[in-house]
């Protein structure tokens, strides 16, 4: 239960004064729907202004704060021209002020000709002449001008100006109480933090380091003892130790013999099941490395053992391409195996649940039906989570209490995550790596084009698809936008561009679709109905699809390397020849042409994760957040870096030494818990 003093942190932002039902939408956008939201709805910069006496002192590019005096206004003979405020400084140096728009209105009220007004904004130049365009603030007095001489920058949605921002952060501030501190004190007096309270207000205000170490080492402490109460309470659960025998495991024909990897992680798998504290793992591995092959070795173990397992997949079109998959393989061996999606109704429906209660179905492989309250498990065993970053820490907690005792869980992810920070997200769990490729597998063939070679990359797609082989374009956003350069490509327009030119063999399919949509779609392309599928990233997670050995992947830069591999490999599974087109902009910085490089020269989805951390150094972790994924809303990539081993240490000196939440300052650790929303932890301790 959340500590009574965080409850007004967590009150609406309707509570605010000046927060109705038309406010309330932009914020929401922005994820800004609680008091604490505004809290840690941190700037993204400071605009530092200087105040000048006069032009002179100030600089071309400048922010300054300048007293001017207004001698004339000068309105443009169209209406979408600019209109001008002519005002001159102490000197006589002439600057206009200049409005587009509306604006214009605003400027007739807040500069009278004659009247004096202390203008703050960027000193620019046109045609010979200084000007500011759009001032950010006009005041009537020096002392007003002085207070916005550094000025926090927000990120916005329309609908929100940054004073509102500031408005509505400032009364957030003013109800933060003084908390108790939970950081060890021997920490805090090292690094010199602020108080939790202190930080925010002074990272509100203006650019401190120290302030905002502070904030996003709280995240990462939370998360680390989030994930260490986990794991402590894993151990204290009942769980079943589940030895095979290796009877259905030979049985299994394979068309490959196992990878020196694939044997290593079968092994760990097997030697965790064993135990009777529930397994919790990671298996990490390319796309194409042999998870399921792993995940099916260790599903048979727990069968040869008399347990059941249940396959959980992210989308019932992925459910339905593992269901295939394994009841081929899983055929010579006599296990029954049965598919539960969100779609099966009637007598169909009640059978398989009957086989699930009475232990006739060994397997079961859906999406999250398979885990309702109507869904019974004789002796559930063993839960796999395929595509896992699609499920927060919280929902793979909420799969494992279908079991009599907590079934062993092994999560799975194709999305390559750097040593680093694989404790940062999964620290409750031990992790397995899939680092080679099976044999057959080909290098995908990795070329980088400039955008303006869009006609001949078209051309090159058209006549790959008259040899009847299938093609995937990606695109990095749904739609255009006006904040967004004019070359950025949006999957409609796109689609739109090549349906026009291929017809009707084209197929759309983004995350914004309905849930149906995007199957059809998918089962479209899969089924090879259509020819070319556009896409944004959400065929990350998707259906193999042999016969598509072409990938272009439009503003390459755009994505993580992480992500990038991720995408190319779905090109081509098991073809002998494949390829993947990134096109990237025609401006590309040198770290975005370094990155671009790794793609050509290496398959390795690890060694590309681990490069691209270095050279990004910020950002979100894999270069788009995952849905299920507890992002570090906080912390960035140096920070977490830099700041995680020491929340690491202390954590775990507050679990295995200082009493955990019983102890006074374990106390206090249950207030950044529920502030940063990592409470899964109390309840799962609470649970166990």
């Amino acid at each position: 239960m959340r500590p009574d003093e965080l409850n007004p942190l967590f009150a609406e932002t309707d509570s605010l004064e000046g927060v109705g039902p038309k406010l309330k939408k932009p914020l929401e956008k922005l994820g800004l729907t609680r008091i604490r939201d505004l809290l840690y709805h941190l700037p993204e910069r400071f605009v530092v202004r200087r105040a000048v006496a006069d032009l002179d002192e100030a600089q071309v590019g400048e922010q300054v704060v300048v007293g001017l005096t207004v001698t004339e206004h000068r309105a443009s003979r169209s209406q979408r021209g600019p209109y001008r405020v002519l005002a001159q400084d102490a000197k006589g140096n002439i600057c206009a002020l200049t409005y587009f728009g509306r604006a214009s209105y605003t400027a007739k009220k807040q500069l009278p000709v004659g009247e004096k007004r202390w203008v703050a904004g960027r000193l620019d130049q046109y045609d010979q002449m200084l000007q500011i365009v759009h001032p950010d603030h006009v005041s009537e007095t020096s002392d007003g001008a002085m207070g916005k001489m550094v000025e926090p920058i927000y990120r916005l949605s329309e609908g929100l100006t940054q004073p509102r921002v500031a408005s509505l952060v400032a009364q957030s501030l003013e109800r933060a109480p003084e908390l108790a501190e939970w950081i060890e004190p021997a920490t805090l007096d090292r690094e010199g933090w602020p108080t939790w309270r202190d930080a925010l207000v002074l990272a509100h205000k203006q650019e401190n380091a120290k302030a905002r170490d502070r904030l996003a080492y709280d995240e990462l402490f939370a998360n680390a003892l989030a994930l260490m109460l986990v794991r402590q309470s894993n151990r204290q659960r009942k769980g079943q130790s589940l030895q095979g025998d290796g009877s259905l495991r030979d049985k299994l024909q394979l068309p490959f013999p196992l990878t020196g990897a694939q044997t290593r992680s079968i092994a760990e798998i097997a030697g965790d099941m064993a135990q009777a504290s529930p397994m919790l793992r990671l298996l990490q591995g390319d796309v194409g490395a042999g998870k399921t092959v792993v995940a099916l070795e260790a599903m048979l173990v727990a069968n040869e053992a008399g347990a059941q397992a249940a396959l959980l997949a992210p989308t019932e079109l992925l459910a339905r391409q593992h269901y295939e998959t394994l009841r081929k393989m899983v055929a010579p061996t006599g296990v029954e195996i049965a598919l539960l999606t969100g779609r099966d109704k009637g007598r169909a429906r009640e059978s398989i649940l009957m086989g699930l209660l009475d232990g006739s179905i060994d397997i079961v492989v859906g999406t999250h039906a398979i885990f309702q309250e109507s869904v019974s498990y004789k002796n559930l065993g063993l839960v796999v989570i395929d595509e896992q970053h699609r499920f927060g820490v919280s929902q793979r907690l909420m799969l494992t209490q279908k079991g009599k005792v907590t079934p062993h869980t092994l999560a799975m992810t194709a999305t390559p995550i750097p040593r680093t920070l694989v404790l940062a997200q999964y620290g409750e769990m031990e992790v397995s790596r899939l680092d080679e490729l099976p044999p057959g597998r080909q290098a995908i063939d990795t070329r980088v084009l400039p955008l303006d070679r869009l006609e001949d990359i078209v051309a090159a797609v058209g006549r790959h698809l008259e040899t009847g082989q299938q093609a995937y374009w990606v695109c990095p956003m749904v739609r255009d936008s006006e904040t967004m350069d004019d070359d950025l490509a949006a999957a409609e327009a796109r689609f739109a561009s090549l349906r026009e030119r291929f017809g009707d063999d084209v197929v759309l399919v983004h995350g914004q679709l309905a849930p149906e949509l995007k199957d059809a779609g998918m089962a479209r392309f899969a089924a090879g109905d259509a020819k070319l599928l556009v896409a944004t990233t959400v065929i990350e997670v998707g259906v193999d699809v042999p016969n598509a050995t072409l990938m272009v992947i439009e503003q390459a830069e755009r994505f993580g390397l992480a992500q990038l591999h991720q995408l190319r490999g779905r090109v081509g599974r098991g073809a002998d020849k494949s390829t993947c087109l990134l096109l990237r902009g025609n401006e590309l910085s040198e770290t975005g042409k370094q990155r671009l490089a790794l793609m050509r020269e290496t398959q390795d989805g690890f060694r590309l994760a681990e490069e691209d951390l270095q050279l990004r150094g910020g950002g979100e972790l894999l270069g788009t957040r995952q849905s299920g994924d507890e992002a570090f809303n906080i912390a960035s990539l140096e920070q977490i870096t830099r700041l995680l081993p020491v929340a690491n240490a202390d954590a775990k000196l507050l679990v295995d030494q200082q009493g955990g939440l019983e102890s006074e300052r374990g106390k206090a650790a249950r207030l950044v818990l529920y502030l940063l929303e990592r409470d899964w932890g109390v309840q799962t301790l609470r649970g166990g």
